[in-house]
C-alpha cells in the first residue's frame, strides 16, 4: 500500500507539472508582438522593453544562452507562478530531499497550484514534518523550454528584474545535478555581477549597499539559529528534551534579532513580520542555499581577469569533478575568514 501511494502521489506530481508548463506555453504572447500592438498597456509595454533589453544584454556581454527564453510575456492568473513546499524531520535542519529525473535532488517541490501545494504540505505534515510553503514569482526549465517574462515578475524593481533574468540564464548555461548550493552560487554571482555591469552600461550609479547589507546579517542570524539547532538536534537528549529546547532556540534568536536590529537597523522592519511568525526547520532552509559558494566564484571571476568565456570555463570544470573535490576545491577559494572552521561568518543572504 505504502508503495501504490508514493507511486501514485509521484505520477499527480508530474502530471500537474506537465499540464501547468503546457499552460504557460500555451498562454505564452511574443513580447515583440505586444511592443507593435497599440492595445498594450503603455506601463506593461516599457516593462516588457526593459526586459528585452537585459535578455540581450545576457547574451550579448554576459555570455549567456541566446535562445527564445524571456522573449515572450505570460499574464498569471494568479501572485505566483508556482509554490514551493520545503520539509524537515521535526528534529533535523537537513531537508527531505525531493529527487527528480532532470534537475537531480533538491530541497522542495514545486506546485503549479497553491491548494496542491497545500495538499502536499498536510501529508508531509501527517508523517511528522516540519513544513514551510514559499511562493515563487519566477523559474528556470533548465532550458528544456523557452522560459517566458511572467507578470508575477514585473512587481519587482528594474534591477531585480534584470538580475533574475541573468540568474535564470545562468542556470540554462551550466546546471548540476543535485548540488543546490553549486548552482545557486553560480548563478547568484551570475546576477550581481552582470547587475553591476548592466547598471553601468546604462550610466547607473552603483546600488546602494545598505539593503544588502541588511539582508546578510539577517541571513547570518538565521543560519546561526540553525547551527544551534543542528547542535541540539545531535546531543542525544529524549524527545521532551528536544521540543523544549527546540522553543528555547527559537526564543532566543527572536531576542538576538531584536537586539540586533535596534542596533544596527532601528528604522527598519522588513523583517519583523517572519520573525514573529511562526518558525520551524523547513523555514530555516532557503537560507544560505544561494550564496554559499558566491564568494568563491568571485575570486575565481578575478582570476579569470573578469573575462566571461574564460570564467565559466573554470566553472564548467568544477561542475565536472565528484562533489566533494568540487567542494574542496570552492573552499580553498574563499577567503580565509569565510572557510570551514573559521571564528567568522559567511555574509548570505537569503
Amino acid at each position: 500500500m505504502s508503495f501504490c501511494l508514493s507511486a501514485c502521489s509521484s505520477v499527480r506530481y508530474y502530471a500537474q507539472a506537465v499540464h501547468g508548463q503546457g499552460e504557460l506555453i500555451a498562454h505564452r504572447r511574443p513580447i515583440d508582438k505586444l511592443l507593435r500592438d497599440p492595445r498594450t498597456d503603455p506601463e506593461l509595454a516599457a516593462r516588457l522593453r526593459l526586459a528585452l533589453q537585459a535578455r540581450r544584454f545576457a547574451s550579448w556581454q554576459l555570455g549567456l544562452p541566446d535562445n527564445r527564453s524571456y522573449t515572450g510575456y505570460v499574464q498569471l492568473d494568479r501572485a505566483y507562478v508556482v509554490w514551493n513546499v520545503f520539509a524537515a524531520p521535526r528534529y533535523s535542519v537537513q531537508a527531505v530531499p525531493q529527487c527528480f529525473p532532470i534537475a537531480g535532488c533538491v530541497a522542495y517541490r514545486g506546485w503549479f497550484s497553491e491548494a496542491a501545494a497545500q495538499a502536499d504540505a498536510a501529508r508531509l505534515r501527517a508523517d511528522g514534518d516540519d513544513v514551510w510553503i514559499g511562493g515563487v514569482p519566477a523559474y528556470s526549465t533548465l532550458g528544456w523550454f523557452a522560459d517566458p517574462i511572467l507578470s508575477s515578475m514585473l512587481r519587482w524593481g528594474d534591477d531585480e528584474l534584470a538580475g533574475t533574468i541573468f540568474h535564470e540564464l545562468a542556470h540554462q548555461l551550466i546546471y548540476v545535478k543535485s548540488d543546490t548550493s553549486f548552482n545557486e552560487s553560480f548563478a547568484t554571482f551570475v546576477q550581481q555581477q552582470g547587475l553591476r555591469a548592466w547598471r553601468a552600461s546604462r550610466g547607473l550609479s552603483p546600488q546602494n549597499d545598505d539593503n544588502q547589507a541588511m539582508d546578510d546579517g539577517f541571513t547570518r542570524l538565521v543560519l546561526d539559529l540553525r547551527e544551534h539547532l543542528k547542535t541540539l538536534y545531535a546531543s542525544g537528549v529524549d524527545e521532551a528534551a528536544m521540543a523544549a529546547g527546540k522553543e528555547r532556540e527559537i526564543a532566543a534568536f527572536r531576542a538576538r534579532y531584536e537586539s540586533w536590529r535596534q542596533q544596527h537597523w532601528p528604522g527598519d522592519h522588513r523583517y519583523d513580520a517572519w520573525v514573529t511568525q511562526p518558525i520551524n526547520n523547513a523555514r530555516l532552509l532557503p537560507f544560505g542555499l544561494y550564496d554559499e559558494w558566491t564568494p568563491a566564484f568571485a575570486v575565481l571571476f578575478q582570476r579569470a581577469e573578469r573575462n566571461w568565456p574564460a570564467f565559466y570555463a573554470e566553472v564548467r570544470a568544477l561542475a565536472r569533478e565528484p562533489k566533494a573535490r568540487r567542494d574542496g576545491d570552492l573552499q580553498a577559494l574563499l577567503p580565509s575568514s569565510q572557510r570551514t572552521g573559521s571564528t567568522a561568518s559567511a555574509a548570505p543572504r537569503e
